[in-house]
């Protein structure tokens, strides 16, 4: 019986965390344009761009292509603008958009990953995100720290279809009973990882329960702690004597 020889990680919310973007929308908007809007009308701006962003996020699938999700995603998000905002130069407001969006790494996600690293478990990244997530990594100083980076948009699926964990488990060079899933999303982390072979673990940072069966934590400082009550047989998924994995 062996511990797992692969831990994937969910990116946003369990690696990477967004700051507020509609502070740093308002004081763009000022500072870059001189127009002065509301924060609840930054935050519908915000919202209707988040959105359109979701649901095409997968269209980013390399340089050019993201170029063009993020020109559409400023139109979006100056349509969504009060009336004095609209006059604003698109490129403009793509500038503002992409300054406005700023990640950070959760404190505990290095510390993590090197942990389980230490197990020569391999660690992968699998989130539903466009073609710039690597060089977010690499500015938060994770890249370096993780074996691969699957995102939806190059992987041609995103979570929970069971095709992009295959994808992370070919590069990871494991079977998907050898592997862990970590993401803080019951219906993309939790039921994709199940879908496709793979214990999930799901991650709680505000400390409330997962769902029965599920086992759950509320800082990736407790995954190496769970990871050994975690083993994996060549003929079934991880097994644990305390928790089903069902």
């Amino acid at each position: 019986m062996l511990p797992p020889q692969a831990v994937l990680f969910d990116a946003l919310g369990t690696l990477v965390e967004l700051e507020p973007p509609g502070p740093l929308l308002r004081r763009g908007l000022k500072a870059r344009a001189g127009v002065e809007i509301g924060a609840a009308e930054a935050e519908r701006a915000i919202a209707a761009e988040i959105s359109y962003y979701r649901a095409h996020l997968d269209e980013g699938r390399d340089h050019g292509s993201l170029a063009a999700l993020r020109r559409r995603c400023a139109e979006v998000l100056r349509a969504a603008l009060p009336a004095a905002a609209r006059a604003i130069e698109v490129g403009e407001v793509e500038a503002i958009l992409l300054d406005a969006l700023r990640f950070t790494a959760f404190p505990d996600a290095a510390e993590a990953i090197r942990a389980i690293r230490r197990w020569a478990a391999r660690a992968i990244v699998v989130s539903n995100w466009d073609a710039s997530l690597e060089d977010v990594l690499e500015r938060l100083g994770l890249a370096r720290e993780v074996d691969a980076v699957v995102t939806s948009a190059r992987a041609g699926a995103r979570k929970p279809s069971a095709a992009i964990f295959a994808r992370a488990i070919e590069l990871a060079g494991v079977a998907p009973e050898q592997a862990v899933h970590v993401g803080d999303s019951v219906e993309e982390d939790v039921a994709g990882a199940r879908a496709a072979g793979i214990a999930p673990i799901l991650l709680r940072r505000d400390g409330g329960p997962g769902p029965p069966g599920v086992r759950t934590i509320a800082s990736l400082r407790e995954l190496p702690g769970e990871l050994r009550g975690v083993t994996s047989g060549p003929s079934g998924p991880p097994q644990n004597d305390h928790v089903p994995w069902s």
